[in-house]
């Protein structure tokens, strides 16, 4: 079939309506690293992940640590060490007790904490936070519970703080992502109707090393759903424009038996290591379905107890479909604009294209040496970084927000509802109070 539109003159025409966001983007970072408002940040949790996010803010221009907590002595203080060659002054230190984050949120003058502890204490973290008159980013997820969403919703309400997932990098800092986002505000692949994605991430042996996250096992051992949402869910909600003209409607969410993790323990420790014949209640493969209000559909899948190379992204719109993967792509199939009908074709060109303006105008002046921790990325201080240091400074919630980031953690107890009742329906609950209506689509200007 021959194409019907030039495709030199539409993706012409397509990018040159963002070239006022572009410039106007520019501005706006140069403004911020610019600034130099002192930034007091506190961390809970300083452990592989924790230790990235605090080299990562000891990087930035006017970031102060005062105060760190952790339960164990190694990564406390490593942490304190860090901070200190960084120049700063000793850091208070917290961590007697498992809630010991609560007294350095009552006693330390700070703008943000950051929560890097297991899954259990981020609620907790972000509550302690915000009512001591502090905000609150967490890593994900940031609630458990449904009681624990509206509690973080309404003490933020209450309040004046946020509490947000505000270091998230699945959509920032992945390296397609962001130009799919903007193909699909520019109409490229017209209106959103299905993405398939989730958090497909072989995960045994993380499971299994009391180095790595042990307590990881024991939410296979008691859950059952799909238990790691946010990564995917940051870049579906974007593209699919939740909480932000559209909401997600309901959840219909089944698993598959439970045996991987009984096998590995086998191949790896004996038939006589315990969880060889533990009772697991995670199945080893877990399939949410979503629908939106507006009828958009959400595939999310769940696996980490299988082999695997990681999991599949593939968005599908009226006019065309991308689809990514590591060793799969990315491909790209635009409907009268591809060279041959219904043929993939190499997508890189077009993520060229479209990179996003936020992404293209990020050029921050190299570290002296890497980031270290869990997520190093180089020399280059996080895009997710800068962001959130530029909400601090101009006093604005993350453009992730309260809504955005309860929303995306709560797929979790809402599937773990579905699979408990052979399948049938949940309906999300609408944490925006019908704010969502009249909302803008996410915007970085």
């Amino acid at each position: 079939m021959k194409n019907k539109i030039d495709r030199r003159n539409f993706m012409k025409v397509t990018t040159a309506a963002a070239g006022g966001f572009a410039f106007s983007q520019l501005g706006m970072a140069q403004s911020y690293l610019n600034e130099e408002k002192p930034l007091r940040i506190g961390f809970v949790g300083v452990g592989n992940r924790g230790s990235y996010h605090l080299d990562a803010a000891l990087g930035i221009k006017g970031v102060v640590v005062p105060a760190i907590c952790d339960i164990k002595d190694t990564p406390l203080y490593r942490a304190k060490k860090w901070i200190e060659d960084a120049g700063q002054s000793t850091p208070a230190l917290y961590g007697k007790t498992d809630t010991d984050f609560v007294r350095m949120c009552e006693q330390e003058d700070l703008d943000v904490v950051i929560c890097s502890t297991s899954w259990k204490w981020h609620g907790q973290v972000c509550l302690a936070a915000m009512n001591n008159g502090k905000h609150a980013v967490s890593e994900v997820p940031i609630i458990l519970t449904l009681d624990e969403a509206w509690e973080i919703v309404e003490t933020s309400e209450k309040t004046g703080k946020w509490a947000t997932l505000a270091l998230e990098q699945a959509l920032i800092e992945s390296d397609y992502a962001m130009a799919v986002l903007n193909m699909i505000q520019q109409g490229v692949l017209g209106d959103i109707i299905h993405i398939v994605g989730g958090y497909v991430h072989d995960l045994r042996m993380v499971k299994f090393n009391p180095e790595e996250e042990p307590w990881r096992l024991q939410h296979s051992v008691d859950r059952n759903g799909n238990l790691y949402p946010d990564h995917p869910m940051n870049k579906m909600m974007a593209m699919m424009d939740i909480n932000h003209g559209d909401r997600l409607d309901y959840l219909v969410s089944v698993s598959s038996g439970a045996a991987m993790l009984n096998e590995y323990t086998e191949q790896q420790y004996g038939s006589s290591h315990p969880y060889a014949t533990q009772n697991m209640a995670q199945g080893d493969t877990n399939v949410s379905l979503i629908r939106t209000m507006k009828g958009k559909l959400i595939t999310l899948n769940f696996d980490t107890n299988t082999p695997h190379p990681r999991g599949i992204y593939r968005v599908q719109g009226s006019k065309g479909v991308f689809i990514r993967s590591r060793g799969i792509g990315p491909y790209i199939y635009v409907d009268g604009i591809s060279p041959e009908s219904h043929q993939w074709e190499d997508a890189e060109t077009w993520l060229k294209e479209y990179r996003h303006p936020l992404v293209e105008n990020y050029n921050p002046a190299a570290r002296e040496s890497s980031i270290r921790g869990h997520g190093g990325r180089g020399k280059v201080t996080p895009l997710t970084w800068h962001l959130l240091a530029k909400a601090l400074r101009e006093e604005k919630m993350p453009f992730f927000d309260v809504y955005d980031s309860v929303t995306s953690s709560a797929v979790s107890p809402l599937s773990e509802m579905s699979v408990a009742n052979k399948g049938q329906s949940v309906s999300f609950p609408d944490f925006t109070r019908g704010k969502w209506e009249k909302q803008p689509p996410i915007s970085f200007t």
